[in-house]
């Protein structure tokens, strides 16, 4: 009885469950969300991804005339959410999984962007990137509006739209 149990479970099981890794490669299936990786190339440092992240792993900010794009793996949830959003494709999930590190510096990868300064008064406006990307979506004669700040572009707009009333001031 006990024999005849044992050549059944060996028929229906057949090979062995266990897999041989670290030893042998895992096949990663197609799909897979593995590790992101952001393409310094391709980034226009818009920050659309920081804003789809919910743990916070990738976060924006300015500093001395740069845009900081960092990614910290250490607080990924790997949902893909970020290269969703990316316009421009910058933002990948890889099917790498292997992410172990004795380093906290190891999962950090930042990427840094020069900041054009406005045309009108010189604060930091946005990446010279970014900047192309949207005078390709603008009409011809309003694409010199990107050159310049919120502020200077509010108070632009406004003098324009006055002219535009009849209210010369």
């Amino acid at each position: 009885m006990v024999a005849s149990r044992l050549a059944f479970i060996k028929e229906v099981v057949g090979k062995p469950v266990t897999e041989q890794y670290p030893y042998k490669a895992v096949a990663v299936p197609e799909g897979f969300r593995g590790k992101p990786v952001i393409d310094p190339a391709k980034c226009l440092g818009c920050g659309a991804c920081a804003n789809a992240c919910p743990p916070g792993a990738l976060s924006i900010h300015d500093e001395d005339g740069y845009r900081v794009l960092r990614l910290f793996l250490g607080r990924c949830i790997f949902c893909g959410r970020c290269q969703e959003v990316c316009p421009v494709g910058a933002l990948r999930l890889t099917r790498e999984f292997e992410l172990a590190s004795t380093s906290r510096d190891d999962l950090v990868q930042e990427v840094r962007l020069v900041l054009e300064k406005c045309s009108m008064c010189g604060k930091p406006v946005a990446t010279r990137r970014e900047i192309v990307f949207v005078e390709q979506m603008l009409p011809a004669d309003q694409r010199w509006l990107v050159h310049l700040c919120p502020e200077c572009r509010a108070l632009v707009s406004a003098k324009i739209i006055g002219y535009v009333r009849g209210c010369n001031r």
